[in-house]
Order: structure tokens, then sequence, then C-alpha cells
């Protein structure tokens, strides 16, 4: 199917995937090599840069669960010199209190259920994208809004022209910069104890911040599984398969 990346053909569970996803719930699995998704970010970056114009400095809000999606959306937006705020929410009337709230963001990506959770207030932003989770394309996309999946595909899949970017330079609208994300990612991979070859299974429902469950594993050189709607009666069975290493 288009849009969706399948299992590494005629291998280990483990062989070649970078970042693995799967859904004990609905029984999906994907599983991703670093060359796919370097396809993926690349496609994204391009979308940003050449479909949007956006330029470094510019601001994305990514209000999104981890998922391979997800993670080629960050990492297309940093390649690209991007400020990202992930997940930027506050309940329906409340501020978000983060720098130039009170203006649109320069692209936006919100899941379907986010858009229709009233408990959420989704920010403006010029650029307004619905990214579905799911192996099944979106039944129905609201006006002003476009399919991610339909539109990243108009892009090549190369890798972009990296921007010039500096350790110094704002990562996030909140000022974090390049140098600061990668110390601390640095660090919670030591915290988790990660290290190159290492399989961390996370459970996604209660790690949601890609600083554990994308930037600190990728410091480490360690591989990815992210588990939604985990069974845990099924953990060691699952550990086992998929030759984890460690769990989050």
């Amino acid at each position: 199917m288009a849009g969706q990346p399948s299992a590494v053909v005629g291998a280990a569970p483990t062989e070649a995937a970078l970042l693995t996803y799967c859904d004990d719930a609905t029984g999906e699995r994907s599983a991703l090599t670093a060359h796919q998704l370097g396809d993926w970010a690349g496609r994204c970056a391009a979308l940003l840069r050449d479909g949007c114009g956006l330029r470094p400095g510019d601001r994305v809000a990514v209000l999104l669960p981890p998922h391979w999606r997800t993670a080629a959306v960050l990492i297309g937006a940093w390649s690209v010199g991007l400020s990202v705020s992930f997940r930027p929410r506050a309940l329906a009337g409340l501020p978000v209190l983060e720098p130039g709230a009170d203006r649109p963001y320069d692209a936006v990506f919100v899941t379907p259920e986010r858009l229709d959770d009233w408990l959420e207030d989704v920010p403006d932003g010029t650029h307004r994208y619905l990214v579905g989770t799911g192996a099944e394309p979106l039944a129905e996309v609201p006006p002003g809004w476009l399919d991610w999946s339909a539109e990243v595909l108009r892009h090549p899949a190369a890798a972009p022209d990296l921007a010039a970017l500096q350790p110094s330079d704002p990562a996030s609208p909140d000022g974090t910069s390049y140098g600061e994300w990668g110390a601390l990612a640095k660090a919670v991979a030591e915290q988790l104890d990660l290290r190159a070859g290492d399989r961390l299974l996370v459970d996604v429902a209660e790690h949601e911040q890609p600083l554990k469950w994308l930037l600190a594993p990728l410091a480490a050189g360690a591989s990815v599984l992210l588990c939604a709607n985990l069974d845990r009666a099924r953990l060691d069975a699952r550990i086992a398969a998929e030759r984890v290493t460690r769990v989050l």
C-alpha cells in the first residue's frame, strides 16, 4: 500500500530495522530501516521546504503520538532548520505558554483523533496536515486540511540539502538549541543505559516525548520498537520475538 512501509522481507524481526511500530489492538506492524526512515524524513523535509516554502527558524507544531510517521516529520523538520514544538497542547480555552503562541504556526501536524478532541486546543497554522496512525488511508479530510501521507509522496525521497545549522540555533520555539537537545539525548541514553546495538521497547502510552523514544536511542545507536495498546500479558513473548534488550 502506498505510504505504508512493510516489514523487512526475509529477515529476522530486528534485522536492519531501526524503528518498528506495532499495535497490539489491530495487529499492525511496520518496520523501517535507517535508509527507509531517512527517505520518509527527506520527503517531509522537501514538503516543508519546497512545498510550503518554509525556511530555517520557521515554527512547526507537531501534535502526534509516538509513531514512525511522527519520527519522519520530526527528523524532516529539524533537517531543514525548523523550530519544532512537540505537542503544544492545552485544555480548551487555556493558552499555550510558549513564545509566539499568539500567532499561527507555519505548519501544524495533528492526528484526526486529536483534531476532534474538544479537550485539546489545536493551534492555528498556515499549512495544516492530518497524519493518520493506522495502516489504512484517511477516510475523510476536513476543509482546510491536507492528508500528509498523500502530500508527502509528491516529493522525492532523496535526502534534502541540509540547512547550515549551528549547535546554538533554536530547535524549538522555547529557545532550546540543537546542541542542548543533543546533550539531553545523550544524558537520557546514559540514564537508560542504552548502548549501540540495543533494542528498546517503548510503551507509547507511557512515554510520549521524543527525547526518550527517538532522540536518546538514536544518540546511543540503539533501535526502537514502539508498542501501541501494549498487551502486558504478551510482553515476555514480544521481548523474546523482537530480541528486545531494554524496556521503557
